[in-house]
């Protein structure tokens, strides 16, 4: 059994390059798109992070990318109004697609490197932390809600190939259920999911639903202790 390690120690993975930013636009979605700078900034400040427990990722490649999408999704990528649908900017629609890879698309594809790599380490070490990743509405062939990539459906695959792994668990505790992987791993008895979300807010997928494991539906203004209780219970 692999020992973990205190939390002082814990690996933690991120970049600068993380950070999205697009001209200002960014600031038209309610997702903060510069969110991994400012926790990197609390960590460091509060836990005293140095560079020995930071990991470094480099950008996911195309390569990588085909082990879990399909190629013809990863090409409509090439199209900025498909890249405009998934971030949820309309008018990221307008320009060329150079900008939309530069500015979107390569600093999620740091991220998606972090998630891949931070899988590896916590397969050796116990534990890893990926201060970005985790775009849980993108599956193999669509992207949604600012996720255009599937790194959680690529790490648990990479899990799965290891010949001691029996059973992945995902706990996800964002407020949106999260279909994307959800859709990928639909009748995989390998893959446990527990999903803990507000039923009223999108997506509202019911295919995708069926991949859970254990469903926690929350309402709106849910209090802390509740929600502690239930995720805990």
């Amino acid at each position: 059994m692999v020992e973990i390690r205190p939390k002082e120690y814990w690996p933690i993975v991120y970049r600068k390059e993380y950070n999205v930013t697009f001209f200002g636009l960014e600031n038209l979605h309610p997702f903060d798109s510069k969110k991994w700078a400012h926790i990197y900034k609390i960590l460091k400040n509060t836990l005293g992070l140095n560079e020995s427990n930071i990991y470094v990722p480099d950008e996911i490649t195309d390569d990588e990318l085909l082990t879990i999408h399909d190629e013809k999704y990863l090409k409509s990528l090439k199209w900025s109004y498909v890249a405009a649908r998934i971030s949820e900017i309309p008018v990221v629609a307008l320009f060329p697609n150079f900008l939309v890879q530069r500015q979107y698309l390569r600093p999620i594809r740091f991220q998606v490197g972090g998630t891949r790599l931070a899988g590896k380490i916590a397969r050796k070490e116990g534990v890893a932390v990926n201060l970005g990743g985790g775009f849980h509405h993108c599956s193999k062939n669509r992207g949604g809600g600012f996720c255009p990539y599937a790194d959680i459906s690529l790490i648990v695959n990479d899990a799965l190939q290891e010949n001691d792994c029996k059973l992945v668990m995902i706990i996800d505790l964002d407020a949106h259920q999260g279909n994307g992987y959800e859709r990928d791993f639909i009748g995989n008895s390998k893959v446990f999911i527990i999903d803990v979300f507000n039923k009223n807010i999108y997506p509202k997928d019911t295919y995708a639903e069926t991949a859970i494991s254990k469903a926690v539906k929350l309402d709106y203004f849910i209090q802390d202790y509740e929600y502690l209780t239930t995720v805990e219970r």
